[in-house]
């Protein structure tokens, strides 16, 4: 009975110390864990808040010419929505369509650019339009709507840059009638 209770003794004893030992690198894995745990849930968050699923709908261009007002901008709180190299056409809330398949993005200034592997040292940019359908499209596609379309034909330079070129007849009228 007496070794039975000097075990139990010793046993107690040995759990005290390895309570106190071992009790706060239990208590540090535990915390260090759950802070662990809460930094990966909020990296999961931010980079779920802060990643659009259509963030290849969004395209920034540089412009070879610096003119000093450009579609976006305000004067005296209106909205500047075309300049120089720009064609405005009067479409009386008709469609806008796709000039051949490709891609249809919107830039920095609520403008769309229309990209297409048919013609790819050429970009256009369509302002005015409402309804927008971003994304790829064939050619023909409605791409949205508009009173007063604004078209500037972009080239691709040397340099990356994008220069406004004059624009062709026949593929303006591919962009304000169906083809």
């Amino acid at each position: 009975m007496n070794i039975e209770m000097e075990g139990t003794g010793r046993f107690n004893w040995l759990q005290n110390v390895q309570g106190i030992i071992f009790g706060p690198v239990i208590l540090g894995f535990l915390w260090l864990r759950a802070i662990l745990g809460s930094l990966v849930v909020s990296l999961l968050l931010l980079t779920g808040c802060s990643t659009s699923p259509n963030s290849t709908d969004t395209i920034d261009l540089k412009l070879y010419q610096q003119w000093q007002l450009q579609p976006g901008d305000a004067i005296k709180g209106f909205s500047v929505v075309g300049s120089l190299g720009d064609i405005a056409i009067a479409l009386n809330g008709q469609s806008v369509y796709a000039p051949f398949a490709g891609r249809v993005q919107k830039d920095r200034r609520n403008c769309l650019i229309f990209s297409s592997p048919d013609v790819p040292a050429y970009l256009f940019r369509l302002c005015g339009v409402q309804d927008v359908q971003l994304g790829s499209h064939n050619q023909g596609d409605r791409i949205g709507s508009a009173s007063t379309i604004y078209i500037a034909t972009l080239r691709k330079q040397p340099d990356g840059t994008w220069a406004i070129v004059e624009p062709s007849k026949p593929i303006l009228e591919r962009i304000v009638s169906k083809s």
